[in-house]
């Protein structure tokens, strides 16, 4: 099982940060509804980034670590991301 640290982009234009074994599946519950509180209110979202961690502590701590960062430092993350490319759509 793979875990990874993600990026999304909100409707409202802010970044959240978050960690799942499953981008896709939690991708769609930050869509539904079910996913975090403060994406409940910024639907639709996009994710942007994602990088694998090698385990949940490891997760754990680039999470904060993403979250942790200016806003301008997620936006560069996000830019240089291929999440855009047709093999993640």
């Amino acid at each position: 099982m793979g875990f990874y640290c993600y990026l999304l982009l909100c409707a409202d234009g802010t970044y959240y940060t978050g960690w799942t074994t499953d981008p896709t599946r939690r991708e769609k519950q930050h869509n539904a509804g079910t996913g975090a509180r403060y994406t409940r209110t910024r639907r639709p979202v996009k994710m942007v980034y994602l990088e694998e961690v090698p385990d949940k502590p490891a997760a754990l701590k680039r999470e904060r670590a993403i979250k942790a960062l200016p806003r301008a430092k997620k936006k560069a993350m996000a830019d240089k991301s291929p999440l855009d490319s047709p093999i993640y759509e």
